[in-house]
């Protein structure tokens, strides 16, 4: 009687197993990724209920204590344990104690580029409780006085090699921000920071100078490109970091990892998720000035690599590198990032190894986060029934022409079929807050949609296309102005505003155009000239090259007799975007950026072949 029992038992757990693997092939996956999401967030309530906030500062300060002489950062060679940053950090923030008026909740902007000082500023500032501003360390002329205007800081950080850019702005700068120079040798009208801290105290500033207990907090301002055209401060509170800290836990890192980071710190990518998910463990992390494919593996070699960060373009300029022997003889086990195309996911698992691929999908500033736990490639996330229990989100029909949601005759969006392409929204509650943008207040009313299902309900519109299928998500485009290219976000109206500023230039339309082989699209500007003037070619590679990033510059040219435009007089750039650079059908006289010659050039037909061919690299 047991014995028949027991063997029914078995059969019917056997049985329950199969039906799982073929039904529900994820779920103990979703299970395990569930108890962590709901863990995680008892952990925050906890926190909010005592009055008692443990912040990623916090976190870093009980890890110098109790593992002081644990590798923290790994830059060039040097090692800086978890104790060496606090002790540095304390030293700047010492220097602002003494030699500043600034005060608890005052906004310092930082702008540096990938280096350890990064840290031990970031770190030092958000010890006297500061808000600190990360600024691209790319952006330069206008588009560096509007960050330092939409964010008014009292105070700016600039690095070493960084000095130069600011110096050309110096006499625009507002005389109630003081400017910092990390370096002994500075322009006038800036203070040596490398010089206070060579006689700067190591010893700790009392903790009252930075304790909060509040999670909406301001923490950073981090910069986002949107449909603006110039970059936007999103407000990052002490929720947001804490959440984001969280990433790599979630996706299974440990404190015994090292992690390899290439991406700007500026961007929350790297700093979020990168140094405060570093702290979060108690791991140790590998710094990169700048990401190079040549060196990544060696590094990751050399270093003892288990993890690391990427965006899509990162993986492809790896698969692109000439092949070696002993590709797959490396310790990297994990890799975590986004935008990584399903071909070269592929090409690279195949190539490198059994790395775990963690996709997922977030906007800095977005209330919605989706996380690919399964490996499903070319996924950005699992949108089940697990999921739906936590965020409130939903795909709405867009009108590609007129770049907005549909809407019925009753004025309501409506969910698009599986399958279907739709506008990925999020719905704005106290569970997922939208917090906004520093400055103007229409930046951040411009990013949420109302009365979309209902009367009184509120969406933050991330601006991206997706498909869902079969409980998984997808990245299909981005709608508006904006585009990706080379990892970064492309602003077409501050390209087209920075073009326009030449003499000769009567009006500019920028636009992305999909390039074979290339994530995102490159930028192509249309333009128009004034009566009576030529196209200086030359002047405009250099114009673009002095006052964009390398990422902005657009790759092509389109010089037009005139511009079509919408019934509400907006460029339009649908035709245009579609017709691309294809010269073999284009009859408008097309032109490509050459870099060798410092100038534009005529895309002809067989230059085009050739950059459809690969041959030629953007």
């Amino acid at each position: 009687m047991l014995l028949s029992w027991l063997t029914g038992l078995g059969a019917t757990v056997v049985f329950l197993h199969v039906v799982q693997k073929f039904l529900f092939p994820y779920f103990w996956q979703d299970v395990c990724y569930l108890l962590k999401v709901v863990g995680y967030g008892i952990r925050l309530e906890i926190f909010r209920r005592r009055g008692k906030l443990v912040t990623v500062l916090d976190k870093f300060l009980s890890h110098a204590k109790a593992q002081p002489h644990k590798p923290f950062i790994i830059y060039e060679g040097d090692v800086h344990t978890y104790q060496d940053v606090d002790r540095r950090s304390s030293q700047v923030a010492n220097v602002f104690l003494t030699h500043s008026t600034l005060t608890k909740g005052d906004t310092v902007a930082l702008m540096m580029s990938n280096e350890p000082d990064f840290v031990h500023v970031w770190f030092g500032l958000a010890k006297l409780g500061f808000v600190v501003a990360f600024l691209n360390s790319n952006i330069r002329s206008k588009s560096l006085l509007h960050c330092l205007s939409s964010c008014q800081p009292r105070a700016l950080v600039v690095g070493a090699d960084l000095l130069g850019t600011v110096e050309e702005i110096l006499p625009s700068v507002p005389e109630d921000i003081t400017v910092w120079g990390m370096k002994e040798s500075v322009p006038q009208g800036v203070i040596s920071l490398k010089e206070k801290l060579r006689t700067a105290s190591e010893e700790p500033v009392p903790p009252r100078h930075h304790a909060t207990s509040m999670l909406k907090a301001k923490y950073l301002y981090i910069f986002t490109s949107g449909t603006t055209g110039l970059p936007k401060a999103a407000v990052i509170t002490q929720m947001q970091s804490i959440r984001g800290a969280a990433g790599l836990w979630a996706f299974g890192c440990t404190s015994d990892d090292i992690i390899y980071i290439t991406l700007p710190l500026y961007h929350s990518a790297g700093s979020l998720l990168g140094i405060s998910g570093c702290i979060e463990l108690g791991a140790t992390c590998v710094l990169k000035k700048k990401f190079s494919a040549s060196q990544f593996w060696v590094d990751c070699k050399k270093y003892n690599v288990t993890a690391f960060q990427y965006i899509g373009e990162l993986c492809r300029y790896l698969c692109k590198q000439p092949k070696r022997e002993g590709e797959k003889d490396h310790r990297v086990r994990i890799a975590i990032g986004n935008g990584l195309r399903s071909d070269v996911w592929r090409e690279f698992l195949d190539r490198f190894g059994n790395i775990k691929m963690c996709e997922f999908y977030g906007a800095t500033e977005g209330n919605i986060c989706f996380m690919n736990h399964t490996g499903k490639i070319g996924s950005v996330g699992r949108t089940n029934w697990f999921y739906k229990l936590f965020f409130s989100f939903d795909l709405i029909k867009y009108d590609f022409q007129k770049d907005t949601p549909i809407r019925n005759e009753q004025g309501w969006c409506s969910s698009v079929k599986k399958g279907e392409p739709g506008l990925l929204i999020a719905q704005v509650n106290a569970k997922s807050p939208f917090f906004g943008y520093a400055g103007n207040k229409k930046y951040t009313e411009k990013k949420l949609l109302c009365d979309v299902f209902k009367k009184g309900d509120i969406y933050f519109n991330t601006g991206d296309l997706m498909v869902e299928d079969q409980d998984f998500l997808y990245f299909w485009d981005r709608t508006g102005d904006t585009f990706r290219w080379k990892g970064e976000n492309v602003a077409t109206t501050e390209v087209g505003d920075v073009i326009g500023m030449l003499d000769f230039i009567q009006e500019t339309n920028v636009y992305g155009v999909a390039v074979p082989d290339y994530e995102g699209k490159a930028g192509m500007a249309s333009i128009i000239l004034k009566p009576n003037r030529s196209l200086d070619l030359e002047k405009v590679y250099a114009h673009v090259v002095a006052f964009l990033p390398g990422y902005a510059c657009p790759r092509f040219l389109r010089l037009q007799d005139k511009m079509e435009t919408t019934g509400t007089f907006k460029l339009q750039k649908f035709w245009l975007v579609e017709e691309g650079f294809n010269a073999l059908k284009i009859s408008d006289p097309l032109y490509f950026m050459d870099n060798l010659k410092k100038s534009y050039v005529p895309l002809t037909k067989e230059l085009y072949e050739k950059i459809m061919l690969g041959e030629v690299k953007l």
